[in-house]
C-alpha cells in the first residue's frame, strides 16, 4: 500500500493559501485517481483506491502542520505502511 500525505491546515483562513498546497495537491489526485477523501478518521480525512493494481491511501491531517505526524503515525500503523511507500507534499 502506497500513503500519500498532503499537508496543510484546517480551517477557512488557510484555504487557498501556500500553507494548503498538500490538500490542494491531494484534491487534485484524488479526482485524477477517483479516490473519494471523504472518510474521517485517525485525526484526518482518508480516502483509498487503486492506481495501476497498488492501493494507495490519500491523507489529510486535520491537525494543523505542526501536528500532522500524530494522524500519520496512526494512519501507519493500522494500515502497517512502511516509511519508503510514502509520499508527502507540503509548501516548502
Amino acid at each position: 500500500m502506497k500513503l500519500i500525505i498532503g499537508l496543510g491546515n484546517p480551517g477557512k483562513e488557510y484555504e487557498r493559501t501556500r500553507h494548503n498546497t498538500g490538500f490542494m495537491v491531494l484534491d487534485r489526485l484524488s479526482e485524477k485517481l477517483n479516490i473519494e477523501i471523504s472518510q474521517s478518521k485517525f485525526k484526518g480525512l482518508y480516502g483509498k483506491g487503486k492506481y495501476k493494481g497498488e492501493d494507495v491511501l490519500l491523507l489529510k491531517p486535520q491537525t494543523y502542520m505542526n501536528l500532522s505526524g500524530e494522524s500519520v503515525s496512526q494512519v501507519m500503523d493500522f494500515f502497517k505502511i512502511n516509511q519508503k511507500d510514502i509520499i508527502v507534499v507540503y509548501d516548502d
